[in-house]
Parts: C-alpha cells; sequence; structure tokens
C-alpha cells in the first residue's frame, strides 16, 4: 500500500467519506469522484420519490422468487410508514445489515431488465436505505420469507399529493389489465406492479388490515399442529407467524416482530373476525367501483361488462376450495393459494393453483 493509500485510509476513518469526495483532480475544473461518492449520488438519483420506493421494494420481493406480497402503509404527519412482506427465499441474519451497503447482490451471474429498468447492480436497497429514515428487515431467514420495514419524512422524500384514487386499469388487445390513467401514486405502482405480474399474489393495505389477512390466509394454510402445538413461531414462514398466535397478547408481540405493530384491541378484534381480510389487487379491479348496496345488474340491459360483488367472489372461492377437497385426496394435490377468479366481459375464468404431495 502506498504512502497516499494510506493517508486516505488514515483521513477516512476519521472524518469519514463526507470529506473525501475526490480521487482526482483532473484540471479546469474536472475531478473524478471516489467510489463511496458516486455510490452516494447515484443512490439519490434512483429514488426520487417514495413511489420509486416502493417499486425498488417490489422488485427486490419478485427477484426473491416471492409467490405472495403483502403490503402495508400509513401516514402519520410527515412520516410515511411501509411495512412489505414475501413469502421468497428469505435473508440469512448474519447478512440482513449488509443487504443495505452497495453494490451487494444475490444475483451474481444475472440481472433483470424489466420496465422500470435494471435490477440486480445491488444498489436498489442501498439507494432505499440513502433517501429514507430508516430500512431495515424486520424478520427474515433463509427459506422463511422476508419482512423489510421502511419510514420516509415525505419533506425529504416526496410523494404524490392524491394517495387514495385507484387508476384506470382496462383490457389491452390481449384481454390483459393494464394500467390506463391515474395519479402516479402509490396505489398506482402496486396496481401496475400487479398488471405486470399476475402470477404474483400482491396484497395492499393498511397495517391492521395486512396482518387481518395473514392471519386469515395463514389459517387456511397451516396444518393442525402447527395452529395447536407450535411453541417456537420463528420455524414458521414470516407471513404465516400471525395465524398461529392463540392470543391478543402473543398477537401483538408477533406483529411488531415482523414489523406490523398494532393495539392489543386491535389484536383482539383480528382474532375475533372483525377485520375482514384483504383480496388480491388483482381480485379487487374487478369490483373496486362497485358500491355495497348497489343493485344487482341486469344483464339484459347492459352487456358491456360482468361485474360481481367481492362479497360473493368471496364465497364463490370458499366453495371451489371446498369442492377441490374431491380431486385433492384422490389424486394427492395441495392448493398453493386459494382459487384466482377473474372476471372478464363475457366468462367467468377459474384457475387452482396446484402442488403435487411428495
Amino acid at each position: 500500500m502506498g504512502e497516499q493509500d494510506s493517508l486516505i485510509d488514515f483521513v477516512t476513518s476519521v472524518s469519514g467519506d463526507g470529506y473525501l469526495k475526490v480521487e482526482e483532480t483532473l484540471g479546469d475544473g474536472y475531478v473524478r469522484l471516489r467510489v463511496p461518492e458516486a455510490e452516494r449520488r447515484q443512490a439519490k438519483h434512483d429514488i426520487r420519490s417514495f413511489e420509486d420506493v416502493v417499486i425498488e421494494l417490489l422488485r427486490n420481493a419478485r427477484d426473491a422468487h416471492a409467490q405472495r406480497i403483502f403490503v402495508a402503509t400509513t401516514r402519520e404527519g410527515n412520516t410515511r410508514m411501509l411495512t412489505m412482506l414475501d413469502d421468497g427465499i428469505g435473508i440469512p441474519t448474519a447478512l440482513q445489515s449488509t443487504i443495505f451497503e452497495p453494490r451487494v447482490t444475490s444475483k451474481l451471474e444475472t440481472m433483470v431488465m424489466d420496465r422500470w429498468g435494471v435490477h440486480g447492480r445491488g444498489m436498489a436497497l442501498y439507494s432505499v436505505r440513502e433517501n429514507t429514515t430508516s430500512a431495515r428487515v424486520a424478520a427474515s431467514a433463509p427459506h422463511k420469507g422476508a419482512s423489510v420495514a421502511v419510514e420516509a419524512d415525505t419533506g425529504s422524500l416526496p410523494e404524490r399529493a392524491d394517495q387514495s384514487t385507484w387508476p384506470t386499469v382496462e383490457p389491452d388487445e390481449t384481454g390483459a389489465p393494464r394500467v390506463t390513467r391515474g395519479p402516479h401514486n402509490i396505489v398506482r405502482r402496486l396496481v401496475e406492479f400487479a398488471c405486470e405480474h399476475p402470477e404474483l399474489e400482491v396484497y395492499a393495505g393498511t397495517p391492521t388490515e395486512v396482518l387481518a389477512t395473514l392471519h386469515a390466509l395463514g389459517r387456511r394454510h397451516l396444518d393442525v399442529a402447527d395452529l395447536m402445538f407450535c411453541e417456537n413461531l420463528d420455524r414458521l414462514v414470516v407471513w404465516q407467524r400471525p395465524a398461529a398466535c392463540g392470543d391478543a397478547v402473543e398477537l401483538g408481540d408477533v406483529s411488531a416482530s415482523i414489523g406490523l405493530p398494532v393495539s392489543e384491541r386491535t389484536a383482539h378484534r383480528i382474532l375475533a373476525g372483525e377485520i375482514a381480510p384483504l383480496e388480491p389487487i388483482l381480485a379487487q379491479l374487478t369490483t373496486q367501483d362497485e358500491p355495497e348496496d348497489k343493485a344487482a345488474p341486469d344483464i339484459y340491459r347492459d352487456r358491456r361488462s360482468l361485474h360481481i360483488h367481492h362479497g360473493d367472489l368471496a364465497a364463490f372461492r370458499t366453495e371451489l376450495a371446498r369442492a377441490f377437497d374431491m380431486l385433492a385426496e384422490r389424486y394427492y394435490l395441495n392448493l398453493k393459494s386459494e382459487p384466482r377468479v377473474t372476471v372478464g366481459r363475457d366468462s367467468i375464468t377459474v384457475r387452482f393453483p396446484v402442488e403435487k404431495d411428495d
């Protein structure tokens, strides 16, 4: 190591990289930035709004081979809070801080190019952390999924003023849903991602709604032994842990440990079934604009489209799952998730995501 390198390392250790931005002065006002400063500036450029944070975390979950993604978001004053859970490959404990450092990636041989650009440079989570108040892994383990919690100051990292309006979604030339207009807010990013990846189940709501969904969905997937005799909830997949809780106190503790803190009263309400679970975003797109008390449509007067109330769709899915039990028993099948019902212009399509028992 040369004397210049030794001096640079010494000054860096004392003052930090912020005081050593320049690697080389080239003359006439031009300089070559040191790598840490170039990375910091790139990270600031990559994330311009909180909506950008949302899409980077969604891409990260997708690239971790998740099949389900749960997004809980809320805002208090100028603080935007978001927790994203997935059932992907998970993150080892020893790396849960390291993944927020620059150039750290699991994609050694591959990178992903999608509609949002290049992904796989090892800069996404670093960019998220650099532009937010805090970003951390709330819970994760190999093969058990992950929960990432983020807080941001909307005064420093802006977001769209209108966060309540859903975008307009219309079928493209192939019949697939596509966002055509609407404010570029958080929910639009979620809907665009769900439309781009119909093979994934994406849920979005408040922390309370997401926790109620995890509890209800988990109880449909865990067996009786997991629900009754699971003393170590950490052995379960992260998103399934709320379903195995025996009382409101335990549910409150577990929810806080996965980045979804709720009050004990709210935990009681979830256990009592007073908070309805969410539907996947794509399922909501067929019913989001329909009022609760709207009369049944007259299909002879309006043949443009078919609308089914979300409550009836939920009941229909439950009956489909029960009917599937016969095939499951005879052919050693398991439902990977609840039946997927797509309501089209003149058809209702049902898909059963299945896997065979070993």
